[in-house]
């Protein structure tokens, strides 16, 4: 029985579009090679909380639940995971460190509207070692990718394809 009664637990709908995965394998992992490289060197939390955010921007349900049920495994608390969309209006639930890479997100999740401001990546170079800065980019790159990845082929929230 399910435990929560708002969660629709049927079967996903068939997949109509391509599985990356099977399609391009050497493609999809490069991806995944690409993604733990970024990830080196990272504390788990900041990398749940910059996965989190730019999901939220992209508004990729599929990694957004991926990424929060991680962080929750990872001791992330309810509080902190709900603020992350808030992030400026609840700067007390986040480090400086923190809200120096949520705004770099959010600025290289949205390069097209108005770029990197120079205040914003200033702001993060100043919290980060100049190979932690590169590994924080690199994670945004791959984050903004994953979540393209996801939302051209259809995933569907809840059916992390990682545990197959």
């Amino acid at each position: 029985m399910n435990a929560n009664p708002h969660v629709n637990t049927t079967l996903p709908a068939p997949r109509t579009r391509l599985d990356l995965a099977k399609a391009a394998p050497k493609v999809f992992r490069a991806l995944i090679g690409f993604d733990a490289a970024a990830r080196e060197g990272l504390d788990p939390s900041l990398v749940e909380l910059i996965q989190i955010r730019a999901s939220h921007l992209n508004h990729c349900a599929y990694c957004l639940h991926m990424h929060t049920n991680d962080a929750r495994k990872a001791g992330e608390s309810e509080d902190r995971l709900h603020m992350v969309a808030v992030w400026r209006e609840a700067r007390h639930f986040f480090t400086e460190r923190e809200q120096a890479a949520l705004a770099l997100t959010e600025a290289v999740t949205s390069v097209a509207d108005a770029g990197v401001p120079d205040d914003v990546y200033t702001e993060a170079a100043t919290h980060f070692t100049e190979e932690e800065l590169a590994h924080v980019l690199a994670l945004i790159l791959t984050i903004n990718t994953w979540n393209r990845v996801a939302l051209s082929t259809g995933k569907v929230a809840g059916t992390d394809e990682r545990r197959r």
